[in-house]
């Protein structure tokens, strides 16, 4: 009923900058809440960053000053500007929607887009 999109990985030397985009189509009546998360290989899937429907952000600790989250409720698109980055944030990097209403089903769901590699060399 929901498919989320992801698009804008690629492989970037450090120091250098991506922007992440995260389309989200179907049946929605409302997205409270998107976000980023990233699992590196060997490690657990973790917050990047996350923005309300109003607009508060938070970030973990390891992208503060470095990372952007943004969205367009009109398109139902939230995007993840990335600069400065290092090697350690080479991940595959997901988009969420969550607190999902959607205009055929009651109740509130959960989203996860496919992933998009972002790879940072040194």
């Amino acid at each position: 009923q929901v498919q989320l999109v992801e698009s804008g990985g690629g492989l970037v030397q450090a120091g250098g900058s991506l922007r992440l985009s995260c389309a989200a189509s179907g049946s929605i009546l409302s997205i409270n809440a998107r976000g980023w998360y990233r699992q590196a290989p060997g490690k657990q899937r973790e917050l990047v960053a996350r923005i309300s429907s109003g607009g508060s952000t938070n970030y973990a600790n390891s992208v503060k000053g470095r990372f952007t989250i943004s969205r367009d409720n009109a398109k139902n698109v939230v995007y993840l500007q990335m600069n400065s980055l290092k090697p350690e944030d080479t991940a595959v990097y997901y988009c969420n929607a969550g607190r999902v209403v959607l205009t055929t089903t009651p109740g509130v769901y959960e989203y996860w887009g496919q992933g998009t590699q972002v790879t940072v060399s040194s």
